[in-house]
């Protein structure tokens, strides 16, 4: 399902846009992007290039980032639900069923945020819901697995077809660093979800 729109954040424009600049950073600028920031992440010290390849590493995720907002968002609007919705739905998909409590922690929502979301996810057919038998406070989020294979994961086979061929073009310790790189990326999400939250 969706890895879930925000646009080009920060003020970035396209190519010749009102938020163009003439002039790349180390080769931010590539796709028409610019670096909208006047400071790089990046002190300059170190080995000759490095302060570069840094800002191209951190414009890369900005970028990657906001294509996989943009790509959620465009997901949701060809199945028909909303962004959070579907953000829901990935979440609620790694395990197949959570508490509404769980998933609201999950996503930072409200309680009564997330009583909607399954209001509408029910509405739709994508999950059910019922009491914990063990603790009837409680309300367990099912996800309805017919439904989302055919509707929402449908969607992604494309995308994840080509994330497959990529990975083909990788060697076994290539795609090790990689798949490390991405569970270092999530504890540091993680942590400025929390950050973010917490005010």
């Amino acid at each position: 399902m969706d890895p879930a729109g925000a646009g080009a954040q920060g003020g970035s424009g396209p190519q010749g846009g009102p938020g163009h600049k003439d002039k790349s950073h180390g080769g931010a600028a590539a796709g028409g992007w610019d670096v909208p920031w006047a400071e790089t992440p990046t002190t300059g010290t170190g080995a000759p290039g490095r302060a570069e390849l840094e800002l191209a590493f951190a414009t890369a995720m900005r970028r990657t980032g906001s294509l996989m907002q943009l790509m959620g968002q465009a997901a949701a609007d060809r199945i028909g639900i909303n962004a959070t919705d579907l953000n829901c739905l990935n979440i609620l998909s790694f395990s197949g069923h959570m508490t509404a409590g769980e998933l609201a922690r999950a996503t930072g929502l409200t309680t009564a945020s997330i009583t909607g979301v399954v209001d509408r996810l029910e509405e739709a057919g994508y999950v059910s819901r019922e009491r914990d038998p063990h603790d009837r406070r409680r309300v367990v989020v099912t996800l309805v697995l017919d439904q989302a294979m055919r509707n929402v994961a449908s969607v992604f086979l494309p995308v994840m077809r080509d994330w497959r061929e990529m990975s083909a073009r990788y060697s076994d310790d290539e795609l090790r660093l990689i798949v490390d790189f991405y569970a270092r990326m999530e504890q540091v999400f993680r942590a400025h979800l929390v950050r973010l939250r917490d005010g």
